[in-house]
């Protein structure tokens, strides 16, 4: 197995990471890519991602709530009245004002 690392390592063809520079129609990169959003965005990707979440656990809850039942539903509503309540936290502290 060292053998085989060994001489992939000395026949690559493929030039290093260090070498390779980001395709920017062959201009050099002005500033880093992270630099370029707001740090509010990531506020923004949080809550999407928590609604997005929400649907993966609702997907679920449609094909089993004539099983369960009235519990199924409470549960349901429970939990979107928790993810609602984050929103208005979020809302009255002032998180998506972006001035």
């Amino acid at each position: 197995m060292a053998a085989v690392y060994g001489g992939s390592l000395l026949i690559r063809f493929a030039p290093t990471a260090r070498d390779v520079q980001p395709f920017l129609s062959g201009g050099a990169p002005a500033e880093h890519a992270v630099s370029r959003y707001h740090v509010r965005w990531y506020t923004i990707t949080m809550i999407f991602l928590a609604f997005d979440m929400e649907m993966v656990f609702m997907y679920p809850w449609t094909l089993v709530v004539s099983e369960v039942g009235t519990p199924a539903v409470v549960e349901m509503f429970l939990f979107l009245a928790l993810l609602f309540a984050g929103v208005w936290y979020a809302w009255r502290e002032g998180v998506f004002r972006w001035t």
